[in-house]
């Protein structure tokens, strides 16, 4: 079997699965910050000495990939469809898959026929929901896993907007509610809106396989998610291969839907892609030079409320 290349671009991370002779040599998993074929190429390098000059089949999926596969003319695979062939793969007993990314959010039902639910342009209930509340909490993600893990109560937080969750929170936080109480609260959010907002009435049941990089690294999301849904240790199963689970399903379906590259010839490619000029239209820029700003800033500094001790 010749090597195969599974690229995942979400809306905040990038993936990438690489497998040879059945098995996975090499993956990687990193936040893009929005500099995606930048970021691929750091990504790829490791790959230089294990591909060498060998052809290998390579696809694309994932929110932020169809521009990139385009830009680079590489078959472009729907997520929802590769976690299904990977599914079949590795765990043809699944009941349910519900995952959870940087910006979207899916379950699909494996229950005789394939039923998908995703979110739609709201972020809430995602990592970046999750992201925001750590900021409002000032603590880092990790931070607030830990906090989360050593609460005593919750508290009803809305999930579905960023803003009214902080309308929520912060005033638990003013009334001087426990960090720890409010990080499990906000983790308990997710769990109600992927819940209410994504199955809709349909029972989670079953094996229930939880994917992506949130599922993956906060612990407390984990078992906020087992307890609400009265899953036991064998029916809830958050797999190693978790945050690699779009990308590794791409790096399989790539044997029967990819192209063939070499390494040198997809790293050109995403280098003469990054040359290339965006093609959405952008307003000026508010400053051309640091000369402009400069003056706006002096202009500015003027006009100030003269502060005094209360």
């Amino acid at each position: 079997q010749k090597p195969t290349l599974g690229i995942d671009i979400g809306s905040t991370t990038a993936k990438l699965v690489w497998i040879e002779n059945g098995e996975v040599k090499y993956e990687a998993y990193e936040r893009h910050f929005s500099q995606v074929r930048e970021k691929l190429l750091s990504m790829l390098e490791p790959l230089k000495q294990l591909a060498g000059d060998r052809p290998f089949a390579i696809a694309i999926s994932g929110s932020a990939g169809i521009d990139l596969a385009k830009g680079i003319e590489v078959p472009f695979i729907q997520e929802v469809f590769v976690v299904g062939e990977l599914i079949k793969e590795y765990e043809p007993d699944t009941k349910c898959v519900v995952e959870l990314g940087g910006e979207d959010a899916k379950i699909i039902f494996f229950d005789g026929t394939t039923d998908e639910r995703m979110n739609g342009t709201c972020a809430g209930g995602t990592g970046a929901f999750i992201d925001q509340m750590a900021t409002l909490l000032n603590v880092t993600n990790d931070q607030m896993d830990k906090l989360a893990l050593q609460h005593t109560k919750l508290y009803p937080i809305a999930s579905r907007c960023g803003v009214f969750a902080k309308s929520d929170i912060q005033p638990l936080l003013n009334q001087g509610a426990n960090k720890s109480d409010v990080a499990a609260s906000i983790y308990q959010a997710v769990v109600n809106q992927t819940i209410a907002g994504l199955a809709r009435g349909k029972k989670i049941q079953g094996k229930v396989l939880f994917l992506g990089g949130p599922l993956y690294y906060c612990k407390g999301l984990q078992q906020r998610f087992k307890e609400t849904l009265k899953l036991t240790d064998q029916e809830a199963v958050f797999p190693e291969y978790g945050r690699y689970a779009v990308s590794l399903g791409t790096a399989i379906y790539a044997d029967k839907a990819g192209t063939k590259v070499t390494y040198d010839d997809l790293t050109e490619s995403l280098r003469h892609s990054i040359k290339l000029k965006p093609t959405v239209n952008t307003l000026k820029p508010l400053f051309n030079n640091e000369e402009e700003y400069e003056k706006f800033r002096l202009r500015h500094a003027k006009d100030k409320v003269e502060l005094s001790d209360i």
